[in-house]
């Protein structure tokens, strides 16, 4: 089951030939979401041969080619991991039990909102990022971007595959909806805030990519543990194409920091706006921004809702199996911080209630991993800065601390001394101005913006100065 069948009309590896209602659903489907494509995908590039990665198979050996493809040829379909034999449930109050291969009728309109919103966020990203190929900084740079797109775009075919093979009428209006839905539409936005904030530039799609697909791949991984087994396996193969966006954005911001510490080191300042790069300060604001935005999207820590997709077993903690606990977590406790009158305090509820904070904790040790990296090219360097994660409760506008004040070190402020010092801790408008004045395209293969480094390598094995975009 895992070779991918490129010639029928929508490649699958999902036999969508054997169920003709599914198969003739779909195809109805797919002219509306190439229009989507066509108007709200990459600007400008549609015709242009980018060489990118297409996936040919789902096992874990030789799964995709490269070549080069027009981004309106590019061949979207359906994809799945290959069923595990026998597979059990491994969590919740079904625990142990055989995994879902339809979905009990009490759990459908739940499971149904996940799926949604998991897969409202693909289409989103592809609509923020639309505009970035206009000002890339290099060829090289462009081709990941448009990786990252196709790839996304593919990944909201993941999710209506689900919607139309396993909601009927409902399942279908709502992939019908995730086309009508766009970014920043003050009449019909995307269902997450972090999905309708603006992506100006390639700082911000840097970040994006590191901290908000870091994010997806937290919810993926969750949802791969589900004991509806048709969703395990589309998460667990989105998982394997979403590793890539998380590469660009770590390395796009490895890549910034190694010019910047060059030009610092050139000229004896930290001052490098003079010189057309980056300043650290600025840096950490926009990690500040984009770090607190996505941790929105784990929602609240105290969740009823979480506690609920737990114990039904629609949605477990990534890597499930990796705990060393019961897996039903019914009387297990664990801590929260909560904001108090003389500041945080620690707060005691069931392990149950803070799954999502769980899966919150270990997305920061993740980020945290990229944020040494990153200071590893500063320490080389010899300059004395640390970049930094800010305080859980910075810039939330989710959970306990929505409606509080609290600065990226975790000192709880009052409004006045936040309005006061937000333009040191978040991006200022005069920041977002200067990063996007450096945004001028750089097309020439090889040729890098002045603001970043060239990568240590391609892709693919092909050198830096390979023609990935053909212009």
């Amino acid at each position: 089951m895992s070779k991918i069948d490129y010639s029928a009309r929508i490649p699958n590896n999902v036999d969508l030939a054997g169920d003709r209602r599914l198969q003739r659903a779909l195809e109805s489907w797919q002219p509306d979401f190439l229009d989507w494509w066509a108007e709200m995908g990459p600007v400008k590039y549609q015709d242009n041969d980018i060489y990118l990665r297409t996936a040919i198979d789902t096992s874990q050996e030789g799964w995709a080619q490269f070549d080069h493809v027009k981004l309106a040829d590019y061949r979207f379909g359906i994809f799945l991991s290959d069923p595990e034999p026998d597979r059990r449930i491994g969590f919740g109050e079904f625990k142990g039990e055989p995994a879902w291969q339809e979905i009990p009728g009490e759990f459908r309109s739940t499971l149904r909102r996940l799926i949604v919103v998991q897969g409202d966020t693909e289409p989103a990203s592809v609509e923020q990022q639309r505009h970035l190929g206009l000002t890339a900084p290099s060829g090289y740079d462009l081709r990941n971007l448009f990786q990252v797109n196709v790839e996304e775009a593919r990944h909201l075919w993941a999710m209506v595959y689900l919607l139309h093979g396993h909601f009927g009428r409902d399942g279908r209006d709502e992939a019908d909806a995730m086309l009508k839905r766009h970014s920043g539409d003050p009449d019909s936005p995307r269902i997450l805030g972090a999905f309708n904030e603006k992506t100006p530039d390639w700082l911000s799609f840097y970040l994006f990519t590191y901290f908000t697909d870091r994010d997806g791949k937290y919810q993926l991984g969750a949802l791969r543990e589900s004991a509806f087994d048709p969703l395990s396996r589309t998460c667990d193969f989105m998982l394997k194409e979403e590793a890539h966006h998380m590469f660009v954005g770590a390395t796009g911001v490895g890549r910034i920091i190694q010019r910047t510490t060059e030009l610092m080191n050139e000229h004896n300042t930290f001052d490098v706006r003079p010189y057309g790069a980056i300043d650290l300060d600025t840096l950490q604001r926009y990690v500040n921004f984009h770090y607190s935005v996505s941790v929105d999207l784990f929602g609240s820590e105290l969740s009823t809702n979480a506690a609920t997709y737990y114990t039904t077993g629609l949605k477990g903690r990534f890597n499930e199996m990796g705990y060393d606990d019961d897996h039903v977590l019914s009387s297990l406790s664990d801590s929260m911080q909560v904001p108090g009158d003389d500041g945080l305090r620690s707060e005691d509820h069931s392990a149950l209630a803070l799954v999502n904070q769980t899966l919150r904790d270990d997305y920061t040790e993740d980020c945290m991993k990229g944020v040494r990296r990153w200071n590893r090219i500063l320490g080389e360097a010899g300059i004395d800065y640390q970049l930094t994660l800010p305080h859980q409760g910075f810039n939330r506008h989710v959970g306990v601390f929505g409606e509080h004040h609290v600065t990226p070190e975790g000192q709880m402020v009052d409004e006045d001394a936040w309005n006061r010092n937000v333009d040191q801790w978040l991006p200022s408008d005069a920041d977002r101005d200067f990063v996007v004045s450096l945004m001028q395209p750089v097309g020439e293969a090889g040729k890098m913006a002045a603001w970043i480094a060239p990568p240590a390598q391609g892709i693919n094995g092909q050198p830096v100065d390979f023609e990935y975009v053909k212009l």
